[in-house]
């Protein structure tokens, strides 16, 4: 692995540092007749044809406080463990059917999105690099490098590493794959996504209420707020930040994109400080809400589930930790008035990726019980 030598930085929204985040946010304005459709069925028959492609679990967890909870099981998902690669590998089919040409696939990660890239660029016989933030460990890179990417480490955040990605795609013959910003990648990204939830409205023997999904820079929550406001009936979603990289939270509260300080968190997929430009829109018109969730709270929903004979990391299981905060929480109160979450909801949450640090699970987990058959 080397450093990358160039450091720019975004041009950063005003970065607020509160005393304390929020537990839960009300979106005081939304408007989902705003929200854009889905991608259309084109996007699921290109991902039905990949080798080795088949729908990811739908897990019944039970009634869990609701009238049932089923847990979108993203731990294998074309042999990779996050959902990631159904946008990865959309977005590098547009682009390349678009006639840009290149020889070099470039992204920004915390881990899953780099890998996916890195998986996408070898089966098209590209070569990838791969701009990993410091705070992300070795064994994320060392998986990212065994997909034949070379990993380069940028001495700052992701926002850093994301500049730095940025910068090496204005080289000829290079093409950013991003899940945020403005880039036409970070478009087909979140169509790409729409895969899983046609799969789970597929799966489900009837319609969701509420949807619960982690945000990190909001690419998948915009997904989730595409499919939930043209479901019928229409369901409601919830999103889930850690409290220490809570900057849809933040935006929300303010009504407009807005970076927080990124101190660091065990979820690291969500360690985002600013929201997607092209999925702040979405988000703005059609989450209901959002909920911080420590680490302390997923890893104790990591060891339930393992509990259950599921393997779920960090930030797959953020969404079970906000929905039991949604029920039990006298602070999320106003929320789970604006999501209407009856004793007999039904409440998809994703679960967006298993064992992604293999050593990191195992420590958390430890030697969890199944707690059924």
């Amino acid at each position: 692995m080397r450093r990358d030598p160039h450091r720019s930085r975004h041009e950063l929204l005003p970065m607020t540092a509160t005393p304390t985040t929020p537990r839960a946010v009300v979106n005081p304005a939304p408007r989902p007749g705003q929200v854009q459709p889905p991608a259309g069925d084109e996007v699921m028959r290109f991902h039905a044809q990949l080798p080795g492609y088949r729908p990811t679990p739908l897990q019944d967890l039970g009634p869990q406080g609701v009238g049932s909870v089923q847990l979108k099981d993203e731990s294998n998902r074309l042999g990779l463990p996050a959902f990631k690669i159904l946008g990865v590998s959309w977005a590098v089919e547009q682009i390349l059917a678009g006639g840009q040409a290149g020889s070099t696939l470039v992204a920004a990660s915390a881990g899953n999105h780099g890998r996916a890239v890195a998986r996408v660029a070898a089966g098209r016989r590209l070569s990838c690099r791969i701009y990993l933030p410091v705070t992300v460990g070795d064994a994320p890179a060392e998986l990212i490098e065994a997909e034949g990417a070379q990993v380069m480490r940028v001495d700052g955040n992701y926002d850093d590493a994301i500049a730095a990605a940025e910068h090496a795609a204005a080289q000829p013959g290079t093409l950013l794959i991003a899940d945020t910003g403005t880039s036409a990648s970070a478009s087909a990204v979140i169509d790409g996504y729409g895969t899983l939830f046609g799969e789970a409205a597929a799966q489900a023997s009837a319609p969701f209420d509420v949807v619960i999904v982690p945000i990190g820079v909001g690419a998948l929550a915009a997904a989730a707020v595409r499919f939930a406001a043209h479901h019928r009936p229409a369901a409601t979603v919830v999103g889930v930040e850690p409290a220490t990289a809570a900057c849809v939270t933040a935006s929300l509260a303010i009504g407009h994109p807005q970076t927080v300080p990124t101190p660091g968190t065990s979820m690291t997929g969500l360690d985002c400080g600013t929201p997607s430009a092209t999925a702040w829109p979405t988000l703005r018109d059609g989450l209901a809400g959002t909920i911080t969730v420590t680490d302390t709270e997923a890893q104790q929903v990591m060891r339930d589930l393992a509990g259950y004979g599921l393997v779920i990391g960090d930030c797959g299981a953020a969404p079970l930790a906000a929905l039991r905060a949604l029920l039990d929480d006298e602070s999320c109160r106003q929320l789970r008035a604006a999501t209407r979450l009856g004793r007999s909801a039904r409440v998809l949450c994703i679960g967006t990726e298993g064992a992604s640090d293999p050593a990191s699970y195992r420590r958390t987990v430890g030697g969890a019980r199944p707690a059924r058959g």
